[in-house]
């Protein structure tokens, strides 16, 4: 049976653009594609209909109307041959979302929506989903391109297990490379087994790289043999996680994060690596938050 990719819309430009994102994301894995807009005016006992006073083609329903519409038809333009189909929900847009990535395989928003504040770089709307979705979701930002690498933020613990697997499927999917990049620094790096119990705290020179190194090819192996066809470049960078992922982003299709990785804190839904690729990355992000 196939899934289905919902994409959320409010007339802003941002989600024009992940709807075209989202109907490319859609025909690759053969699934259908749905727009939503949530509607959260009959809520609030707004009058929907054109005022008696007003042009017969006003009125809230009408626009929402026409900015499905349009949507629909930027998605059939941008992958013909996939199914499209629109429905209008009545909420608020990060209940609504949420609810529906139930449901999905993926979600897929863009970076800034309708009313967001000026000079804020991401709305509330994708961070609140990247935490709280049951899909992996796509944030649209940046240059949205068709070649280049999938890129991949590997740190060895569960969260970033499975953020690795949903890579690797969309570089399979895409017939791009995929860049594991692994970056460490002294104070996230775990200690190396001492060689000499009389100095526990003691490491021979190189040891912490070679750890690293190790962390990074054994948590690729198993991704590696379930999907072979996938070119690998895995890169070890000595230096900081958000830094070293937004400068492999430069030039990808797609740059993939857990929603939490080693070192996070208890109760915190949404790292600090991921929250700054949602704010800061070059090229669109998948945020798979692992259920």
């Amino acid at each position: 049976m196939a899934g289905v990719v919902v994409v959320g819309v409010d007339g802003s430009a941002s989600a024009l653009a992940a709807v075209e994102t989202a109907a490319r994301e859609a025909r690759l894995r053969g699934a259908s594609l749905k727009v939503v807009h949530a509607f959260m005016w009959p809520a609030m006992h707004v009058p929907l209909d054109p005022s008696p006073l007003g042009p017969p083609e006003g009125g809230l329903r009408t626009m929402v109307e026409r900015l499905l519409a349009e949507a629909v038809e930027r998605a059939v333009a941008t992958a013909p041959g996939v199914e499209v189909t629109s429905s209008v929900v009545t909420g608020e847009a990060l209940t609504v979302l949420e609810a529906q990535s139930r449901a999905a395989e993926l979600v897929v928003v863009g970076s800034r929506g309708m009313g967001g504040f000026v000079g804020l770089m991401v709305g509330s709307t994708a961070v609140h989903l990247a935490a709280h979705g049951r899909c992996p979701v796509l944030v649209v930002r940046g240059d949205v391109r068709t070649e280049g690498p999938v890129v991949v933020g590997v740190d060895g613990s569960a969260p970033g297990g499975r953020a690795v697997d949903f890579a690797f499927r969309e570089a399979e999917l895409r017939g791009t490379t995929l860049v594991a990049v692994h970056a460490w620094t002294a104070w996230n790096a775990p200690v190396p087994e001492p060689q000499d119990p009389a100095e526990p705290y003691a490491s021979p020179p190189g040891a912490l790289a070679e750890a690293e190194e190790r962390l990074l090819a054994e948590a690729l192996a198993g991704h590696r043999e379930l999907r072979p066809g996938v070119v690998v470049e895995p890169r070890v960078v000595h230096g900081p996680t958000r830094e070293a992922l937004i400068e492999a982003g430069r030039g990808a299709q797609l740059t993939v994060v857990g929603a939490r990785g080693r070192g996070g804190f208890t109760g915190l839904l949404l790292g600090s690596v991921s929250q700054a690729l949602l704010h800061h990355a070059p090229s669109p992000v998948a945020v798979e938050r692992g259920g």
